[in-house]
């Protein structure tokens, strides 16, 4: 793809881009949210048509791309969503549009014998036979995907963020995959936000920034460092925003706190304007925990207290009547509703603000929501533009913008940066800054140990249902936290162990 360009309006998507993929290959695709690596992946896959520009595929110059002719013409698409039925088996889904039969009627023994086969072939790999899609793992359903391109004579596959939602065995799978892949000859796409999944698995990765790639570089001998300097135009060094805050009193006391086969004594303070992190192994109950204090599941014992107030957390909706906020790692099925517009996402936990004797006042509403708007610095074309349609950082901030109009004091961030770009990260930071100099108290969950320590003012680290050790100062750092969350070592009360 050379000197590719689309504009949207008086919005320039792409402004002269290149994209090159070599045969045999694995080119990761980075870049901020509106960057332009969306646009340029859906020039390519025939959904948006270019202002002007040139595509060669396979040697073969194409002047007109449609879903339909990229596909015929090798490209396959493995999409973040993974786009198949759950009530198909596997041969179904392997085959689904191109199935296996003679003249009206379909084979679907020779479709399970065949995708058996694709399977075996490629990722040495067995289903049982007439395994449902619903019941496969993640990681099993994104093999399905792929398969199904394998099947169609894939010589070229784009994966946009493929992890997303796997667990670190299942990514490590899903890489020995594509490096097979890599070595019979196909070139891939790997789009991600996570830095060092790029430097792990990519030969080349293109750095693309305000609509045109910046630059191509081995990941094997660029550090990461300067990989995201040229995503954000600055030095990573700015990543983590500095603050100085003066801690006030405790606004969230939690005591004794305990969940049957999940975690037990748990006890922690966080005071107005101090953010401290949790974090934890999968498993470490450190999940379970943030849970709790919003309702989503209901302590076995313990208390909760809210500026001296103690609560009763038995449902979201009393967690925030009592000032508690919670931003969920699955935005797009927990944070946002994805099918309600900007205004009305980040309204809802607050129309009582608005309404007087039932009745919502639309231009009370509309200034407050601008305010946060602007405030946020959401990219959105209007306040009535559905959330679908934004990017994933800036769905964030919309989930966030919502419980800035509760005006809410405690703020429990689990997983809050997962999947946004490194641009989206630092406005997010400053976001929690900014909260903080305000007097709120944050708690945020989260598996980045370098995003904790540049973030935190204390970590506490949980291993199999306890607090393992609380770090601040000097002694927090990833080396300490990782040791902590494996159970290598303690650090309760700020002795080492």
């Amino acid at each position: 793809m050379t000197g590719i360009s689309k504009q949207f309006g008086p919005v320039r998507a792409l402004e002269n881009a290149n994209l090159e993929i070599a045969r045999g290959s694995i080119l990761g695709l980075v870049g901020q949210n509106g960057a332009g690596k969306s646009t340029i992946i859906k020039v390519l896959a025939g959904i948006i048509k270019p202002d002007s520009g040139s595509i060669v595929i396979n040697g073969e110059t194409v002047s007109t791309l449609t879903p339909a002719s990229v596909e015929k013409l090798g490209v396959h698409f493995i999409h973040q969503d993974r786009l198949l039925v759950p009530t198909a088996t596997v041969g179904e889904a392997v085959f689904l549009g191109h199935e296996i039969g003679l003249g009206p009627f379909v084979s679907r023994r020779a479709m399970q014998r065949k995708a058996a086969d694709l399977l075996k072939r490629f990722f040495g790999m067995e289903l049982p036979a007439g395994t449902l899609v619903k019941d496969l793992t993640t990681a099993q359903q994104k093999v399905v995907q792929i398969t199904r391109a394998l099947a169609q004579k894939a010589s070229v596959l784009v994966l946009d963020e493929p992890t997303a939602a796997l667990v670190k065995r299942e990514v490590d799978s899903l890489f020995d995959v594509l490096r097979r892949l890599r070595d019979d000859g196909i070139a891939v796409v790997f789009i991600s936000h996570y830095m060092q999944e790029i430097e792990k698995l990519c030969d080349r990765v293109t750095v693309m920034r305000n609509g045109t790639d910046v630059g191509t570089v081995d990941p094997r001998q660029t550090p990461i460092d300067e990989i995201i300097a040229m995503m954000i135009a600055r030095d990573v060094g700015e990543m983590f925003p500095k603050r100085s805050v003066a801690l006030g009193a405790p606004v969230l006391e939690v005591s004794n706190l305990r969940l049957g086969g999940s975690f037990e004594n748990i006890g922690f303070n966080v005071r107005a304007g101090e953010i401290v992190g949790l974090t934890g192994l999968l498993g470490s109950g450190a999940k379970e925990i943030v849970q709790c204090l919003f309702g989503l599941k209901t302590a076995e014992s313990g208390q909760v207290k809210v500026e001296g107030r103690e609560l009763a957390l038995s449902t979201p909706v009393k967690a925030v009547r009592d000032g508690i906020a919670m931003l969920p790692e699955d935005r797009r099925a927990h944070g946002v509703a994805l099918g309600l517009s900007v205004r009305e996402n980040i309204s809802l936990a607050s129309l009582r603000r608005y309404s007087k004797s039932g009745l919502v006042s639309r231009g009370s509403e509309n200034q407050a929501v601008d305010g946060l708007i602007k405030e946020l610095s959401i990219k959105t074309p209007h306040r009535d533009a559905l959330v679908r349609e934004l990017s994933g950082g800036n769905q964030q901030k919309v989930a966030i913008a919502k419980w800035l109009s509760c005006q809410s004091r405690v703020y429990v961030l689990d997983e809050p940066t997962v999947a946004v770009d490194v641009g989206a990260k630092v406005e997010i930071y400053n976001l929690l800054n900014r909260l903080a100099g305000e007097g709120a108290a944050i708690l945020l969950l989260s598996s980045d140990l370098l995003e904790l320590v540049g973030v935190c003012d204390r970590v506490l680290v949980v291993y199999r249902g306890r607090l393992a050790g609380s770090f601040s100062g000097p002694a927090m750092n990833s080396d300490a936290l990782l040791a902590a969350s494996s159970g290598a070592r303690s650090n309760i009360n700020g002795v080492a162990a």
